[in-house]
């Protein structure tokens, strides 16, 4: 019965924090701001909250 939420969590946390990690990447790359008006090196905190978000997806989809 808890499998659904979980394995529905741990997808949308997957999606999110590759999504986040990957815009991160490449407006990093161009040397653009992730966000408008912060500075290039935000794309280092945008990047680790994706990861970590990405990490926990995968910890929700391997305890389902």
């Amino acid at each position: 019965m808890e499998s659904g939420p979980a394995a529905f969590a741990g997808v949308v946390l997957v999606l999110f924090g590759t999504v986040l990690l990957g815009w991160s990447g490449v407006r990093a790359g161009l040397g653009a701001p992730v966000v408008q008006g912060a500075g290039p090196a935000a794309a280092a905190g945008y990047a680790l909250v994706g990861a970590v978000a990405a990490a926990a997806g995968v910890w929700c989809l391997l305890h389902v």
